[in-house]
């Protein structure tokens, strides 16, 4: 089958090649292909050093990178990428620490430009494999593909047929230096081919136990004999393990206390915000994220990698996903059993988060061991609307008929927790991605989606607005008809004025959809708490209104503390509390290649680091609790999506930080002193380091 690539003629494609950077080549290295287009890069960009050591992959080049910013730029005819389905690239990432790379494929020097972010595993090959439709927007994140780690898409929307260059540049990495081979870019008329197994140029990657087998620290775990043992004195201790003994039985504070209506609530005793438990007590929540039993690697293409791959059927078939392996599962399994591993799974980790006094099992939980246990928990709800479509990423046709049936159907999920005291209440989504655009979700509905019932309301609200298309398209300074905003395949790059519009009706978009959700889930259970939707940051004035629904305004917070502006600022939009749904800190010093999304030290700093967030953020008058993710490491081979950080209290072997742990025991046992403002917070923070992530 030909598989050329572009409408140039074999003549003109090779004339092109010594201006553009591009060469023609007969045999593709992936299938035997015919014909294909490659681009090769014309510039180093910055300080990029080109090495001419040998590649373990045909073609490629070694390069070296010592600052965030140098990279590579291929120069092209415009057009050419218009007439290719995938771009694809081999990649092998040198050394053991993350680099973060981005794809911007720009119209012009200064013209838009869309970006993709991504990582490689490192020591094992990956295939960039882009699917040109993406760049319209309408999805953030890619499928993850073996050591193709994170894609994701962003910056501007822009015309292929405009696109006449692409930088790859290093975007963030540790103070090593960045090192990685690569092959020309390839353009494909059709679908890139998957890479089918890797090059691993170091072997395997994961030990037995799960842990990295090119990395090495003090703390590693040496034998299955040492693990097991581990666990069990775990196990024989969990019974002793006790919150402080001022906490109340739901980690409440005994010292201050109202009448208490049975439930979990929030309550401002008129110097600051609370959350106040069933009884009545004061509540200061202080969580984990992901208590359950698993740590998942994510194996799909990159079984030759892995150490320990027992039989599927047998005692280890609880390990086994569909794309995935878990080794904490393995080695709870190894030690308890087959049949009660989960059992004393879920003994040893309640114990732990009483024994570092947090108080809260939080989001991505099983929360049902919370329930069990009567120990506090939040849960999310699942967002999967069966009847009405998404039409902006993630954001449903919220005027479609059917969306007061799916949000009634959603609602439903609370039933099974109706009456449980221990619950403070429900997540009803997080971090949804059509807030991570540039993009209002109307705007990004009009280039997405041709036919939809909020494109129908929209052309009726720019109908009332501006009554003629005449009026429409002198303020938005192109050509706009009613007709055309409500139906069809819009194309025309949105000026300013209707970008402005676009905002207008977006805050009406998201008024309906968050109210819509909260009142079927009021309905259904008027008890509970509604913690909102765990936004990325400060919300846009454009959402506010639909957030006035909940009852907690939740968000993920990844900084070195819990900005107090930021937090005055919503309390006065919203006049509710906040709370953190996720933060953590990580560290380049054990066995994981990236530190996460804040980034110190040592583990030593990521207890400071942990003590200064949490105590600044129980002194901050608006904040009722924050909520560390994750209870464990990271696999370092990678989740579903590649995150692969040091972020966790405990390793996949169950083995503890220590600074962690300690830090967090001393900060819980004053937590409620620092929010009643007895004593003042921690404040020995650490250096905090560059971001790598």
């Amino acid at each position: 089958m030909n598989k050329k690539l572009v409408s140039l003629n074999r003549r003109d494609f090779v004339r092109t090649n010594a201006l553009s950077g591009m060469a023609l080549f007969a045999v593709s290295p992936f299938t035997g292909a015919e014909e294909l287009a490659k681009l090769i890069p014309n510039q180093l960009i910055k300080g990029l050093k080109q090495e001419t050591d040998k590649s373990p992959i045909d073609e490629a080049v070694w390069y070296a990178a010592n600052a965030v910013g140098d990279g590579l730029l291929y120069r092209f005819p415009k057009g050419l990428l218009a007439g290719a389905k995938y771009l694809s690239a081999d990649i092998v990432v040198d050394g053991v620490h993350l680099v973060v790379f981005s794809m911007q494929l720009q119209e012009g020097e200064n013209g838009p430009a869309f970006r993709m972010g991504y990582k490689g595993l490192n020591q094992a090959s990956a295939r960039i494999r882009l699917p040109m439709e993406f760049t319209n927007l309408n999805r953030w994140r890619l499928e993850r593909e073996g050591a193709w780690l994170k894609p994701s898409c962003g910056g501007d929307r822009i015309d292929l047929n405009e696109v006449d260059r692409i930088r790859l540049i290093v975007g963030n990495k540790s103070d090593q230096p960045a090192r990685w081979c690569q092959t020309p870019l390839y353009l494909w008329k059709e679908e890139a081919p998957r890479m089918k197994a890797p090059l691993l140029p170091k072997g395997k990657l994961l030990d037995e136990m799960g842990q990295s087998t090119i990395h090495d620290w003090p703390a590693k775990t040496r034998s299955v004999e040492q693990l097991t043992k581990r666990l069990q004195d775990q196990l024989a201790t969990a019974a002793t393990q006790n919150w402080p003994d001022h906490f109340t039985r739901w980690g409440g504070w005994k010292e201050r206390k109202i009448d208490g209506n049975g439930f979990f609530a929030v309550h401002n005793d008129g110097k600051r915000w609370w959350l106040v438990d069933p009884d009545g007590h004061f509540f200061w929540s202080t969580g984990q994220d992901c208590v359950r039993a698993g740590i998942d690697s994510f194996c799909e293409g990159l079984e030759s990698a892995l150490t320990f791959q027992p039989d599927r059927t047998g005692d280890f078939k609880a390990i086994y996903g569909r794309q995935s392996i878990d080794y904490l599962r393995a080695n709870l399994i190894r030690t308890f059993g087959p049949e009660a591993w989960h059992e004393k799974w879920a003994q040893i980790a309640l114990s732990q988060l009483r024994a570092f006094g947090f108080n809260t099992v939080a989001n991505w939980s099983e929360w049902q061991i919370a329930r069990e246990a009567k120990f506090p928990y939040v849960r999310p709800l699942s967002t999967h609307f069966s009847r009405s479509q998404n039409i902006y990423r993630d954001f449903p046709d919220v005027y479609h008929p059917d969306f007061q049936k799916d949000a009634e159907s959603f609602a439903q999920q609370l039933r099974e927790t109706l009456d449980d005291a221990a619950m403070i209440g429900y997540f009803l989504m997080n971090e949804p991605t059509w807030g991570f655009s540039s993009e209002s979700p109307a705007a990004g509905m009009l280039f997405t989606t041709p036919s939809c019932e909020t494109r129908n309301v929209l052309s009726a609200f720019l109908q009332q607005r501006y009554e003629t298309n005449d009026k429409l398209s002198q303020s938005w300074g192109i050509p706009a008809t009613f007709a055309a905003i409500g139906e069809g395949e819009w194309k025309i790059r949105l000026t300013e004025n209707a970008k402005k519009d676009l905002f207008d009706f977006s805050e009406l978009m998201v008024e309906k959809f968050f109210k819509t959700l909260s009142e079927c889930c009021k309905k259904v259970d008027p008890h509970h708490l509604n913690l909102g939707i765990r936004y990325q940051g400060v919300p846009p004035q454009w959402t506010v209104k639909g957030m006035q629904s909940f009852d907690v305004f939740s968000m993920n917070c990844y900084r070195s503390n819990v900005p107090l502006d930021t937090c005055k600022e919503i309390v006065n939009r919203l006049h509710m509390p906040v709370m953190i749904g996720e933060f953590h800190f990580g560290a380049l010093d054990v066995g994981l290649p990236s530190p996460g999304l804040v980034h110190v030290r040592t583990q030593e700093d990521r207890g400071k680091a942990y003590r200064y967030y949490v105590e600044d953020a129980a002194a901050n008058p608006y904040c009722v609790g924050v909520h560390y993710f994750t209870l464990y490491d990271q696999s370092a081979m990678g989740r579903f999506d590649g995150e692969n950080y040091n972020i966790g209290f405990l390793d996949v072997c169950n083995s503890p930080y220590e600074p962690m742990t300690n830090a967090a025991r001393e900060t819980h046992e004053r937590i409620y002193q620092v929010a009643n403002g007895e004593v003042p917070p921690f404040a020995d923070k650490p250096e905090y380091l560059p971001r790598l992530f």
